[in-house]
């Protein structure tokens, strides 16, 4: 099984809402997509700005990604498709959000729901709980260090 981590591009766009709207927590279907702005033309424009969008590709298959906002400093999202679960693509698709941020930050940031499996995970990657926010989410925040 041959895995890579690379640079999303244009061509990825159908397969990162196909794995967005797999997902069995945090699912959103694309018409909830759309409605908080998350669209095929805002994901091209991401990718035309900056290298801000990685995918995981097992033997040529995009299989997951992750997405930053360099401007907030957050991990805006990390999926990885649910049959591909447990094989290290969250862990290096999270490598590569949280280096490109760093190059940019001291301290990140990301949310997501206190209750999740995504939580356990954040907290395995060193991430730390700073905030618990409305609707049973937190907020996580991670230095860089030295």
């Amino acid at each position: 099984m041959e895995r890579t981590i690379r640079t999303a591009h244009e061509g990825d766009i159908d397969c990162i809402f196909n794995i967005r709207t797999s997902v069995r927590e945090n699912h959103l279907s694309l018409d909830q997509l759309v409605q908080i702005g998350v669209t095929p033309d805002a994901i091209r424009d991401a990718i035309s700005d900056a290298p801000c969008i990685w995918v995981a590709e097992v033997d040529g298959v995009v299989t997951g990604f992750s997405m930053a906002d360099r401007e907030d400093a957050c991990v805006f999202a990390a999926f990885v498709l649910p049959e591909f679960e447990g094989h290290g693509l969250g862990r290096s698709l999270m490598e590569k959000a949280e280096a490109y941020l760093f190059e940019h930050h001291q301290t990140i940031w990301l949310e997501t729901a206190e209750e999740s499996r995504a939580s356990g995970f954040y907290r395995k990657l060193g991430w730390q709980p700073v905030e618990h926010l409305a609707q049973g989410d937190v907020r996580f925040e991670k230095s860089r260090s030295g």
